[in-house]
């Protein structure tokens, strides 16, 4: 059996590659692999999702598999995925579901699931639902009062706001945003959020019908946010992804403001008072430069992991630190969330812009962006790339050439035959001279 498992759970095109017959047979296993662990318990889960026509029909097939196999339901609707996540932990549910695909566009839906706690679901957890799953339903499937009950979560919005209200650092009265919802899981809540805070909020994208889920908008589309910040006067802007656990920024001049330098803003916010665990953040290799000079100009150490939320996450959690992110905006506060949540990441963004005084583009400039450039390199064979002499070669010379101005990075694609090379620099055109003369010496392997 092949995995269903990527990085991010179970992804695919809705009812084609991720059919309801997968999602009833997935929310099965999880629920008989959680009974087996504790078959004195009775497992609840949270199920919500976003907005996709897709996830009417994947919920409805995932409520099925788990009730079927003796787990009760709480229902809770469209919420963002870290919603569904702290739901899991204040509801003290077995487990948490999500049906969405992020950023990704309408056609595509995903599984995403929580354990106990909310916090994503360990490796070997997923490899036995796997397993579960290639072994088929079981025979003896629960009948009578054992088969599991599905209600919905009263109140569930409201804890969700709560929480982040109580997680508020300040009070943002009279800060005007204007918010890019991407016509996803925020489009109620995240205004809602901003409003409760004090905030005077202009919602935009904020009108779901199914099929407009990330179209044009959002954290990936970020360009008519950006005008409308400046056309309105706004003191800033934030972008939500589809299902709301990621944010970027725009400030009051239309520039975007990436998750460097919101990790960088609030790690100096968190250090101010006392609360930057450790002294150090989590960043993954994918941060630019900038953030790391800027970080140690201020005394705070930089643990690096690979891409990806969850090695950001599980370096948190092993080391006991307190803030990590990624650069397209995932960023994770531990004292408050078990995920990166990018509603709770917008206040605190705000928060450090009513705290201080000082507007989104002065805190920001903390970090000064080097120059970056990503290069795709199609390739024969990963493996012998990374054995090369003459790519290493190569990438020795143009270390020498970077000095502590600079960096280079070769990341193989974890699902195609692909090498990416990427290279920052003091300029544009010596980063793309650097990263092309590496890329040819890869492509040649």
């Amino acid at each position: 059996m092949g995995r269903y498992f990527g990085t991010d759970g179970v992804r695919g095109l809705a009812n084609s590659d991720l059919t309801p017959e997968l999602a009833l047979g997935i929310a099965g296993a999880a629920a008989r692999v959680l009974i087996g662990h504790d078959p004195a318990n009775r497992p609840v889960a949270v199920v919500g999702r976003d907005p996709r026509a897709s996830g009417e029909m994947l919920e409805a097939a995932v409520v099925a598999g788990l009730a079927a196999a003796g787990a009760d339901v709480l229902r809770v609707g469209v919420l963002p995925t870290p919603a569904v996540a702290f739901l899991t932990a204040d509801l003290r549910a077995d487990l948490g579901v999500v049906l969405s695909a992020s950023h990704n566009p309408m056609p595509d839906n995903g599984i995403k699931l929580f354990a106990r706690g909310g916090r994503k679901l360990p490796d070997d957890l997923e490899a036995e639902i796997e397993q579960a799953y290639g072994a088929g339903v079981a025979v003896d499937r629960p009948v009578g009062a054992a088969v599991g009950r599905v209600r919905d979560a009263a109140g569930a919005t409201d804890r969700y706001l709560e929480h982040l209200y109580q997680a508020m650092p300040q009070p943002l009265d009279g800060l005007h945003v204007i918010v890019d919802c991407a016509h996803g899981a925020a489009s109620v809540v995240a205004p809602e959020a901003y409003r409760r805070a004090g905030a005077r909020v202009t919602s935009l994208a904020a009108e779901p019908d199914g099929l407009n889920i990330n179209d044009g908008v959002g954290s990936t589309h970020i360009e008519q946010l950006t005008k409308y910040v400046v056309a309105e006067g706004a003191d800033l802007g934030i972008a939500h992804d589809g299902d709301a656990d990621r944010c970027l920024a725009v400030d009051a001049n239309g520039e975007v403001v990436d998750g460097d330098q919101i990790l960088a803003m609030c790690a100096l916010a968190l250090q101010s008072g006392g609360q930057l665990r450790e002294n150090t953040v989590v960043a993954t290799v994918m941060s630019n430069l900038g953030l790391h000079l800027a970080m140690e100009k201020a005394g705070i150490h930089v643990v690096t992991t690979a891409v990806g939320d969850r090695y950001v996450l599980d370096a948190l959690v092993d080391r006991g630190l307190s803030l990590g992110g990624e650069q397209s905006g995932h960023i994770v506060f531990m004292d408050a969330a078990t995920t990166g949540d990018g509603l709770l990441t917008a206040l605190r963004v705000m928060g450090c812009i009513a705290s201080s005084g000082r507007p989104l583009a002065e805190l920001a400039s903390v970090v000064r962006r080097l120059p970056q450039i990503l290069l795709n390199v199609l390739v024969t064979d990963k493996a012998a790339v990374a054995a090369s002499a003459e790519v290493a070669a190569a990438v020795a010379a143009a270390r020498t050439e970077l000095g502590a101005n600079g960096r280079i990075l070769l990341r193989p694609s974890g699902t195609e035959e692909l090498v990416r090379v990427m290279v920052e620099a003091p300029t544009q055109s010596q980063a793309a001279q650097v990263a092309r003369r590496v890329a040819d010496v890869v492509e040649a392997q």
